[in-house]
């Protein structure tokens, strides 16, 4: 980079200094000084050119540049040459002195530039400087100013010339009239007398040794006098506070004799300043250096002063901290210095004055004075060691008071006395007590914190302190040792301190490795007739306890285990080499997890298997019994933690498992039963995990105990007729019979399998009926209680479960198994309780929602009991599943968004109901009882409510995969249900409930393939067909009617494709069923299915039509809703589309007369033309195939016979007026005509005058008193009804409507005017013939006739 361009880019940057926008100022002094680094004279040249030539530049600017200077000098002060150096001081010099008014920013920037140039450049900066310190002309503001901190930057170098300096400027502060100027003057004071002191204290590197305090002193004296007689007396406070900081160093520079002579004065006027100020810190700083000079002199006047120096000072320290600005903590700081000199001086009064401070109740006067004591017990130690018992004595208050910060404070006290050995007097065990007594409150019962420094305050709470205080003390303070090793260990055990047991654990680990490292015995607790220290099984108990809860308490299980490892001597000799590979182990599993992640369960399981090794190891009957012993003695310590304390009963159980000892065994168990709180669910649960880890290997014992204790005092109570629902004790007993059926229960899970199966009967399940049920009045009345039918479910699945795993379990006979699952049954469903007990029993819990895991734990017991023999009844397993289903089926979903915390407790139940229904059929893995569990869920599948077909379905699909996971076939069977259950599940596939859908497609997939399971496919194959359904539950996810019914059709398809042809009429049988369903979605999937399966498999049901429009029929009549109509109409004309003849005959058997669901079928055949051509030729086959009448005598002195018609014409011709009534009839009729015509007025000729049966007049009677009859199924009427209906249909409505004005119908319908009428049809046929172009052929009509 040139130099001319480095030139000119300066003066770019130098003019755009003026530039409006602070933003742009900064940056560019940013650029200049980022210049100024790799140019830096050419940086300062460039700054003093402009600054020269723009001399009327504001000084706002001139400050920028003047500060950029600064900056550059400071960086490359080493690089510069005098000359540049010269330049740069004339111009600050200057700068500085430009103007004689204050202009502070400007003034003081060329002042800096003059101080950082004077560390090298000392000579040339005092020379223009002194240049302008002149006698008898009071300088400028600035140069008092920059002497000042050149003195500071420089001490060396500015020393030397202060006996000049200063003898010029006496004369200068009598001739100072404003403030400022003595502000000034004063600040050059204090300036010059710590220099001074800083020279004379590195005398022995100082340029002139020569140098000596008393050639200051006269001036310093002079100076003094002015300052504190005249200056110290202003009003104006700045003023005061230069004085005051100013005397303080000038006070070391005062002759000794001089000192003296002033400090009476001296002291009282400094203090009186603390009045006078509300920010007190410059006071208390020159305080404290007046102290120290004093004192280094050996002053006397301080004894006569010390009451008011006291008071002030302790006045000063007593100021809360917290309340005020970070100028009160300095100002705590130099108080304190101040109490260092006076606790040197006279440290017998300033305990005398202080210690009584403690009594007072006061805190903030509690809080100042314990801060001064621990400054002195640091700052004063050689003074203080002979003092310590009296320390330690005035301690006995603040270690009872509550407050906090009195806490934090009497902590900080016990930290310094550590480091000085006064916990090592008697009286030191208190302090270290109270240590941990702090390190034991619960983090709860800390103050909230508020505040912008609240995580700070947190970190300083009473707890965080004490815990970092006694670590710190343990491991830094090496004369710390002996005293808290053992005495820590006192503090164990205790449950008030289990706060307290990380930190504890933690220092006593390391004092312990201290110890060890120092080659201790090899025990390293020496008890030495100590009896307040713990014993190896206390502490073993505690260590391990805790530990179940790992990270509670900062990580106290690491602490715990790590403690234990480190004495493993002391609790017993051999268990150094276990422990040391089990406990890292634990260790590091611990690592592995978080508090959230951590698996309790499997955490105390790990902790149990350490226990049981332990003992193992140990092999030492005495030792483990007193382990026992010790392990019951601390259980009631653990009441208020029953998660530990459920943990301590567990390992009472391991190691009373270990015991070899009988008559210890059953002594602490029964010790166990007597004082358990029964009215604890965690302990009921504990007491029974004790046991049943026992009966591992004390069954015999521990039944005989438990048997003994049943038979005890404890279930003896009245039993009359008045209180048998309100014995007060009612309620503990049911408790106490709880525990014994969960004790029950794990003695069973717990014990050896091949002793168990020898007292599941005589020992356990009838102690548990015992318990659960009481008899009064020889009456057998079961509990109300429902944590007692929870237990007994609980103990009944446990003890199951265990007799099922034995070796023999398949092949047991459980005799009590009926009463078991009896007592079930109401748990499950309260309708199933016995009429027998009280209503208020029914209401147990409502069965429509789930508040409880009893039906859960109820089912699951059920679930095991049904897997072992002998097998249930038929009524019995029937009541079961029926109670099982009404238990879970009817419970309310819960809505939509809201976060519920039973649809785990839900999911868990309708697993226990999925578990306990796939064990029933289980064990009749037959169609037979898959068809049974079926017909259970049957009605719940056809629920109006939603909620229950998806259970429902739900159900089923897991049923039928279990069925066809476990299908097993020996020889080819058929499936004889298949086309049941198709037909139940597949109209599903339609359902409202898009789940419920899914779950019937998986239905229909199951059964399928169970179906080529029986047709002797491998279990492993897959078909094509019946994989297209997972395929298509997309579709049914699809909420449009059109889309589902489509996919309702493939669905169809897919199982006309491997449906059997045996299954296939059972299959249309069911779905006619489901035309009736009240969801129309299913009823009408149902029609789709119907009509698709006879399209496509309709050719082989040709003996079954009569069966199937039997059924039509009766369901039309059973439903009334317009789609099965319209259902049943395409199913009769598909039907008819195959086997037509068929279905003609099977309609014509029908009743007459036809009522209206018939008459529509007869009518839906008529939509085709070609069908209904055959149709209409059938009828008039069997309407003509027959003589229409018979003649019989009604009586036999009658004079001639009647005519009675016959039925099958009579059928025909009703069914062909039906026919040709349709609309859509009318190419057909067409096609036919003439025969039709001919046929029909053939018809209407024969039956003139014929009766009906017998048992129709009857009905047409009755239909006609009731108004019912629509049309008259009089014989001739039919036929001319008949006639009409084709003559309409062939287009012929002039011909019909010409008879009727002319009556003719009614005269082909009698005797007399059957011709007349015959003769007005033809007249009317004839006309239409001339008329107009005959639609129907009428020659061929008449040749008909003919």
């Amino acid at each position: 980079m040139s130099e001319s361009y480095v030139k000119r880019l300066f003066t770019i940057l130098l003019d755009a200094v003026t530039d409006k926008d602070p933003q742009v100022q900064e940056q560019v002094c940013g650029a200049l000084c980022a210049l100024g680094e790799s140019q830096p004279e050419e940086a300062l040249r460039a700054c003093e050119e402009h600054l020269r030539l723009h001399d009327k530049l504001a000084h706002p600017y001139r400050t920028m540049i003047l500060r950029v200077m600064e900056t550059v000098v400071s960086s490359h002060l080493g690089e510069l040459d005098k000359g540049l150096a010269r330049a740069s001081i004339l111009l600050a010099s200057s700068e500085m002195t430009k103007v004689k008014e204050l202009v502070c920013d400007w003034q003081q920037a060329a002042s800096n530039v003059l101080v950082a140039l004077g560390k090298r450049f000392i000579s040339s900066v005092m020379e223009e400087i002194l240049s302008k310190f002149q006698p008898g002309v009071l300088p400028h503001h600035f140069v008092v100013q920059t002497l000042a901190n050149l003195s500071v930057s420089n001490v060396f170098g500015v020393v030397p010339f202060l006996t000049s300096i200063l003898s010029t400027m006496l004369p200068m502060l009598s001739a100072a009239k404003p403030d400022s100027m003595r502000v000034v003057f004063c600040c050059a004071l204090q300036r010059f007398s710590e220099s001074t002191l800083e020279y004379l204290a590195d005398l022995d590197q100082a340029p002139d040794p020569t140098v000596r305090k008393d050639a200051f002193a006269t001036d310093i004296f002079s100076a003094y006098d002015i300052l504190f007689h005249h200056w110290l007396q202003s009003r104006e406070a700045k003023l005061r506070l230069a004085v005051v900081e100013a005397l303080g160093p000038m006070s070391h520079l005062l002759p000794s004799e001089k000192l003296e002579e002033q400090l009476p004065k001296l002291l009282p006027g400094v203090l009186g300043l603390y009045k006078k100020h509300a920010e007190t810190v410059h006071v208390s700083r020159s305080l404290g250096q007046i102290l120290e000079a004093a004192a280094s002199v050996g002053s006397r006047t301080l004894d006569v002063q010390l009451d008011s120096l006291l008071a002030a000072l302790h006045a000063q320290i007593c100021v809360p901290v917290e309340s005020s600005s970070p100028l009160v903590m300095s100002n705590q700081k130099e108080v304190l210095r101040c109490f260092t000199v006076l606790a040197c001086c006279s440290p017998d009064r300033l305990l005398a004055f202080l210690l009584p401070k403690l009594d007072t109740s006061n805190e903030r006067t509690r809080v100042g004075t314990l801060q001064v004591v621990r400054h002195i017990i640091n700052s004063a130690a050689a003074q203080m060691e002979v003092k310590q018992p009296f320390i330690l004595s005035s301690m006995k208050l603040p270690l009872l008071d509550t407050n906090s910060k009195v806490k934090r404070a009497v902590v900080q006290v016990i930290s310094a006395m550590a480091h000085h050995g006064y916990l090592e007097q008697p009286g030191g065990e208190a302090m270290i007590e109270y240590i941990v007594q702090q390190c034991a409150l619960p983090p709860e019962a800390e103050p909230q914190k508020l505040g912008a420094n609240s995580e700070a305050l947190a970190a300083d709470s009473v707890r965080a302190i004490s815990v970092s205080t006694l670590y710190l003390v343990s491991t830094t303070v090496d004369r710390m040792g002996d005293v808290l090793w053992p005495y820590l260990f006192e503090f164990l055990v205790p449950v008030r301190f289990t706060g307290a047991l990380t930190p504890l654990c933690r220092s006593l680990v390391h004092l312990a490795q201290k110890r060890q490292e120092a080659g201790a015995h090899a025990l390293l607790i020496q008890y030495n007739g100590n009896v307040t220290l713990p014993s190896p099984y206390a502490m073993a108990t505690r260590l391990l306890a805790v530990s179940s809860s790992p990270y509670l308490g900062d990580g106290r299980g690491a602490a715990s285990l790590r403690l234990l490892s480190v004495l493993h001597r002391d609790i017993h000799p051999m268990l150094g080499q276990r422990w040391a590979t089990a406990i890292p182990l634990l260790l590091e599993h611990l690592d592995g997890y978080t508090e959230e992640t951590l698996s309790r369960k499997e955490w105390e399981e790990k902790l149990l298997m350490f226990l049981r090794d332990t003992l193992a190891v140990v092999s030492d009957n005495t030792w483990i019994c007193q382990l026992s012993l010790e392990m019951c003695k601390q259980l009631p310590s653990y009441n208020g933690t029953p998660l530990e304390k459920n943990f301590l009963y567990k390992c009472i159980g391991t190691t009373l498992g270990a015991a070899s000892s009988k008559e210890v065994v059953r002594k602490h168990l029964q010790e166990l039963l007597e004082t358990a709180r029964y009215q604890e669910e965690s302990e009921r649960e504990g007491l029974a995990c004790c046991f049943g880890i026992c009966a591992s290997s004390h069954l015999d014992d521990t039944l005989a105990q438990l048997e003994d204790f049943v038979k005890s005092d404890v279930f003896r109570k009245s039993a009359g007729i008045f209180n048998i629902f309100k014995d007060r004790s009612e309620n503990e007993v049911e408790k106490v019979k709880s525990a014994l059926i969960l004790c029950y229960g794990h003695v069973a899970a717990r014990a050896p399998r091949e002793l168990l199966l020898a007292r599941v009967e005589s020992d356990i399940f009838r102690n548990m009926s015992q318990c659960f049920s009481t008899k009064v009045l020889g009456i057998k009345v079961e509990t109300k209680d429902l944590g007692l039918r929870l237990c007994l479910a609980q103990s009944v699945c446990m003890a199951s479960q265990a007799v099922r795993s034995s070796s023999h379990g398949s092949s047991f006979q459980l005799l009590r198994k009926p009463e078991l699952v009896a007592q079930m049954m109401p748990v499950l469903w309260p309708r199933a309780i016995p009429r027998l007990l009280p209503q208020e029993f029914i209401k147990a819990e409502p069965s429509d929602s789930l508040r409880t895991p009893m039906r859960k734990k109820a089912m699951l017991a059920c679930t095991y009991l049904v897997s072992l023999e002998p097998a249930l009844e038929g009524q019995a397993q029937a009541d079961l599943i029926h109670s099982c289903l009404h238990s879970i089926m009817a419970v309310l979903p819960e809505p939509e968004g809201v976060d519920s915390h039973q649809e785990p407790l839900y999911l868990d139940t309708m697993q226990a109901l999925k578990d306990l229904l796939t064990s029933l059929l289980q064990r009749n893995m037959t169609p037979q009882g898959l068809q049974v569990m079926v017909e259970h869920l049957s009605p719940w599948i056809k629920s109006p409510r939603g909620h229950e077909r998806v259970r429902a379905l739900g159900l089923s699909a897991c049923l039928l995969q279990h069925f066809l996971k476990h299908l097993h076939i020996s020889a080819l069977v058929p499936f004889h249900n298949l086309g049941l259950l198709l037909g139940l599940f597949s109209p599903r596939c339609a359902d409202l409930w898009p789940a419920t859908r899914q779950e019937a497609v998986s239905c229909v997939y199951s059964l399928l393939y169970l179906q080529l399971g029986y047709e002797g496919f491998s279990r492993d194959y897959q078909d094509d067909v019946v994989e297209q359904l997972l395929t298509l539950k997309d579709g049914l996810g699809h909420p449009d009617p059109a889309i589902l019914f489509h996919t309702c059709h493939s669905v169809a398809q897919i199982i006309g494709k491997r449906l059997p042809p045996d299954q296939l009429i059972s299959l249309l049988l069911t779905l006619f069923e489901g035309l009736g369903d009240p969801d129309q979605n299913c009823s009408r999937a149902a029609a789709v299915i119907v009509n698709c399966l006879l399209k496509e498999r309709g050719h082989v049901l040709l003996e079954k039509v009569p069966e199937i429009v039997s059924v039509l029929c009766s369901k039309l009549q059973e439903t009334h809703g317009e789609h099965v109509l319209q259902a049943a109409q395409h199913s009769v004309y598909v039907l008819a589309a195959r086997h037509h003849a068929a279905v003609v005959s099977s309609l014509l058997g029908s009743p007459l007369p036809f009522d209206s669901h018939t008459c529509t079928l007869w009518r839906a055949l008529a939509v085709e033309p070609g069908l209904a051509t055959q149709v209409l030729g059938l009828l008039l086959e069997k309407m003509s195939g027959d003589v229409p009448f018979k003649e019989s005598r009604a009586f036999l002195l009658s004079s001639a016979p009647d005519r009675v018609a016959t039925l099958p014409p009579l059928a025909a011709t009703c069914a062909l007026y039906e026919v040709a009534s349709a609309p859509a009839s009318g190419p057909a009729v067409l096609e036919l005509y003439p025969q039709l015509f001919a046929a029909l007025l053939l018809r209407v000729s024969c039956t003139v005058g014929v009766q009906l049966p017998r048992n129709l007049q009857a009905k047409e009677r009755k239909s006609a008193s009731s108004g019912l009859a629509s049309r008259s199924l009089e014989p001739c009427s039919s036929a001319v009804d008949a006639l009409q209906a084709v003559l309409l249909r062939g287009g012929n409505d002039d011909v019909v409507q010409r008879m009727e004005l002319e009556g003719g119908w009614q005269l082909l319908r009698t005797s007399a005017g059957h011709e007349e009428g015959v003769t007005r049809l033809a007249r009317a046929a004839c006309t239409r013939c001339r008329g107009s172009a005959p639609q129907p052929s009428w020659p061929s009509c008449l040749a008909a006739t003919r």
